[in-house]
C-alpha cells in the first residue's frame, strides 16, 4: 500500500512547482533569450534543488506534477506556454528529464549527505537533463518537427554550449545550498522525521 503525502510534503512540493513556473519564465523580465530552440531558464536549477532537498521520491513526484500542470493547459512552461501541444515540442524532453533529474539527484544524496556528494549529485542531474533533453530535441527535429536548415546532431549539442557554463555554476550552487539547508535546518525538521519514518 502506497503512503499518502503528508501536508508538509504537499506544501513543499507545491512550493517547488511554483518555483519551476517562475524559473521557466525568469527571463520574461528582459528580452527573452533563446539559443537555437532552447530557452534559457532556471528550471534545471530548481529541478536539481528539488531532488536534493525533497529527496528522490518527492522530488520526482513534484517534477511530474509540474509537467502535468503544464500539459493540462496552465501557462507554466517557458514563454508562459502550456497545453498538450507541448508533447510535440522539440524541447519537451527537457521537461520530462526534470523528473529523472530530481529522482537521481535525490537518490545519490540519500546514500551520503556530504558536500562533495551533494555537488556531484547535482552535476549528475545536470548531465541527465542535457543528455535526455538534447537527444529528444534531435529526434524531434528529425522525425516530427520542422528542422532548421543544415540541422545535425552536432548542431543540437552546439546549441547547448551557451547555457552550459550557467547551468554548471547553478548546479554547484544548488548542491551547496541544499547541503547548507540540510545541516542548518532540514536535518532536525519535521519533514526529515517524516521521511525517515516512511
Amino acid at each position: 500500500m502506497k503512503k499518502r503525502l503528508r501536508p508538509i510534503e504537499l506544501t513543499l512540493a507545491g512550493m517547488f512547482v511554483a518555483l519551476m513556473c517562475v524559473g521557466a519564465n525568469i527571463t520574461s523580465i528582459v528580452p527573452f533569450m533563446v539559443i537555437g530552440g532552447v530557452p534559457i531558464t532556471l528550471q534545471t536549477f530548481f529541478a536539481i534543488l528539488s531532488g536534493a532537498i525533497l529527496g528522490s521520491r518527492l522530488g520526482a513526484i513534484t517534477m511530474a506534477v509540474y509537467a502535468f500542470v503544464g500539459l493540462v493547459g496552465a501557462p507554466v512552461f517557458a514563454k508562459f506556454g502550456g497545453g498538450l501541444s507541448h508533447l510535440l515540442s522539440p524541447t519537451f524532453g527537457f521537461i520530462l528529464s526534470f523528473i529523472l533529474t530530481a529522482y537521481v539527484t535525490g537518490k545519490i544524496i540519500e546514500r551520503k549527505r556530504t558536500l562533495p556528494v551533494y555537488i556531484s549529485a547535482a552535476l549528475v542531474g545536470l548531465v541527465i537533463n542535457y543528455v535526455f533533453g538534447t537527444n529528444w530535441m534531435y529526434f524531434a527535429y528529425k522525425f516530427w518537427a520542422a528542422a532548421p536548415d543544415g540541422f545535425t546532431y552536432k548542431l543540437a549539442w552546439m546549441w547547448m554550449i551557451p547555457p552550459l557554463p550557467k547551468d554548471i555554476i547553478l548546479s554547484v550552487c544548488a548542491g551547496m545550498m541544499a547541503y547548507r539547508l540540510e545541516h542548518k535546518v532540514l536535518a532536525r525538521s519535521q519533514f526529515r522525521n517524516i521521511q525517515r519514518a516512511s
